[in-house]
C-alpha cells in the first residue's frame, strides 16, 4: 500500500496538468493512466486534427495563387492522396506519432509517480492498480469521455471510424459519409473533401452545430458545401450493411440509400465514468452521467474528493480542463477559487473557422438581450487578404450593459474573439468597449459597429425603463 498527498485518476489534459501543478508546490502525488499521458487532445484528438486542417487550407490557398497575385498561372500540387498521405506523415510528426514517452519522462522528472494501467475504486479511501493499493487524502477524478455510438441496425456488421481511427489513417477513402453534424464531423469532413474524398455528413438535426445561431451554421454548411461537401440534415441513418463490393450501405430515415467506402461515427461523447464504481465513493452521476461538481470542482457532497475535464460535462474543452486544474490547485493547496464559466470560449477550426463564447440566448426577459450583427466582408482587411466574408454577432444584456454573447465565422475569428471572451467575463461596460481603438485594418475592427449599435440600443432601453 503506498499513501499520497494527492491521487490523480486519468492523465488526460485535465489530471496531467493538476499532477504537475500540485507537484510543484510541494505535494506528493501519483498519476494513474492506462492509455497516454496527456489524453487524446495531443496524439488523436486536437493537435493531428489542427495540423491536417492547416495542410488542407494551405493546399487550398496554393490553389488560388493566381487569384492572389502570387503566381502566373496554377500550380501543379500533384494528387490529392498522395498530398494527403504526406499530410498525414506531418500529422504523426505533431502529435508525437501517438507516443507518449516524452510526457511520460516529464512527469517522472516534475517528481511525479506514474501508475500505467486501469485504477478501480476499491473503498472510500483507496484505489488499485494492477494489484497495488493507493490511498490518498485528495483525490481527483479526471478520466475524460468516450465517443457515443449511436443504435443502428446492422452498425456492427461494418468496419466504421471513430474520429481518433480518422486522425490516425495514413490514406484518405475515395468516399466517406460521417455519421453527425457537431464540430468534430465539420472539421473531418473539410479535411477530407479538400483531399479528394467524396464527403457526406448526414446529421439527424436541423442545422450543423447545433451550439451554435442559425445564421452562423447556416454559414459553416454553405462554406463546406463550397468544399464539395454534401450534407443531409434532419436525417438519421436507420440501417447499415455491407455490400458484396465491401462499401458501407447506409439507409436513411427518407428511405433513400446510400454507398461509401468508409463511415465516420461522430455523434459526440460522454462522460468516461463506467467501470469505476463510484458508488464505492457515495457519488451520484448525473443525468449525462457525469460527475457533479461545485464551484470549487469538489465533487458534490465531498470533502476531498475532486473532478475535472470532460468527466464533469461542464464545457468539454482541453481549455476548460486546463482551467479547473488550476481551480483545483489552488483550493488543494489552500488558495480559495471558485471556477467561472461565464466565458469559456468555443471553436470549429475549419478554414474558416466558427468562434463563439458566451450566451446570445435570453435565459430570462427576451426584452433584456439586444443583438446586432455585421458582414466581415465591410472589415477592409477581408479585401485585402482576398477572403469570402463572415458573420459577427454580439449580444448584450440591456439591463446590465454588459456584452453577454458572440458569435462569428470567418478569417482567423478563433483569435480575435478573444477580445469577446474578456468583455464578457470581466463584464466591461458597453460605454467603455465603444471607446476602445483597433488597429487598421485588422479583422477586430468588425466589433466596433455592432458594439456602437448595442451602447445606443441599450442608452434606449434606460431611457424608456425610467
Amino acid at each position: 500500500m503506498k499513501n499520497f498527498d494527492v491521487v490523480v485518476l486519468g492523465a488526460g489534459s485535465a489530471g496531467e496538468a493538476v499532477a504537475k501543478n500540485l507537484a510543484a508546490a510541494g505535494k506528493s502525488v501519483a498519476l494513474v493512466e492506462k492509455l497516454r499521458v496527456g489524453g487524446e487532445c495531443a496524439y488523436i484528438s486536437c493537435m493531428p486534427s489542427k495540423a491536417m486542417l492547416r495542410s488542407a487550407q494551405v493546399r487550398t490557398i496554393a490553389k488560388n495563387l493566381p487569384v492572389l497575385g502570387a503566381a502566373v498561372k496554377d500550380p501543379d500540387l500533384g494528387n490529392d492522396f498522395e498530398a494527403f498521405q504526406l499530410a498525414a506523415r506531418r500529422r504523426d510528426e505533431i502529435a508525437s506519432q501517438r507516443n507518449d514517452k516524452s510526457a511520460a519522462a516529464a512527469i517522472k522528472e516534475a517528481g511525479i509517480e506514474l501508475f500505467r494501467g486501469e485504477g478501480i475504486i476499491t473503498s472510500a479511501e483507496s484505489l488499485t492498480v494492477n494489484g497495488e493499493t493507493l490511498t490518498w487524502t485528495d483525490l481527483i477524478i479526471s478520466t475524460g469521455s468516450q465517443a457515443s455510438i449511436p443504435k443502428i441496425d446492422g452498425i456492427s456488421t461494418i468496419d466504421y471510424w471513430r474520429s481518433d481511427q480518422a486522425l490516425s489513417a495514413s490514406q484518405a477513402p475515395i468516399s466517406l459519409a460521417i455519421v453527425g453534424g457537431g464540430p468534430v464531423a465539420c472539421e473531418l469532413a473539410q479535411i477530407f473533401s479538400r483531399f479528394g474524398t467524396t464527403t457526406t455528413i448526414i446529421e439527424f438535426g436541423a442545422q450543423l452545430a447545433s451550439a451554435e445561431p442559425v445564421e452562423i451554421a447556416s454559414r459553416l454548411a454553405a462554406n463546406l458545401e463550397e468544399d464539395g461537401v454534401t450534407i443531409f440534415l434532419n436525417s438519421e441513418v436507420v440501417k447499415v450493411e455491407l455490400t458484396p463490393e465491401k462499401k458501407s450501405r447506409l439507409t436513411l430515415s427518407s428511405g433513400e440509400s446510400l454507398e461509401f467506402h468508409q463511415v465516420i461515427i461522430a455523434t459526440g461523447r460522454h462522460p468516461q465514468t463506467s467501470g469505476l464504481d463510484l458508488s464505492l465513493l457515495g457519488i451520484q452521476l448525473g443525468k449525462k452521467g457525469e460527475i457533479q461538481i461545485d464551484d470549487e470542482c469538489k465533487v458534490l457532497g465531498k470533502t476531498n474528493v475532486w473532478a475535472a475535464g470532460d468527466v464533469t460535462a461542464i464545457a468539454p474543452f482541453t481549455h476548460t480542463a486546463n482551467y479547473q486544474a488550476r481551480v483545483i490547485t489552488e483550493n488543494i493547496i489552500g488558495s480559495k477559487r471558485k471556477a467561472n464559466y461565464l466565458a469559456i470560449p468555443r471553436a470549429i477550426y475549419t478554414d474558416p473557422p466558427v468562434a463563439s463564447v458566451g450566451n446570445l440566448k435570453s435565459e430570462g426577459k427576451t426584452t433584456e438581450i439586444a443583438t446586432s450583427q455585421i458582414e466581415l466582408s465591410e472589415v477592409s482587411r477581408n479585401a485585402t487578404d482576398g477572403e469570402n466574408g463572415g458573420l459577427l454577432i454580439l449580444a448584450a444584456n440591456m439591463a446590465t450593459g454588459v456584452l453577454v454573447g458572440a458569435s462569428a465565422i470567418g478569417p482567423h475569428a478563433d483569435e480575435w474573439m478573444s477580445e469577446a471572451t474578456l468583455a464578457i467575463r470581466a463584464e466591461i461596460p458597453l460605454s467603455l468597449l465603444v471607446d476602445l481603438v483597433h488597429a487598421f485594418p485588422t479583422f477586430s475592427e468588425a466589433f466596433e459597429t455592432p458594439l456602437r449599435d448595442l451602447d445606443r440600443q441599450q442608452k434606449i432601453f434606460k431611457s424608456e425603463s425610467k
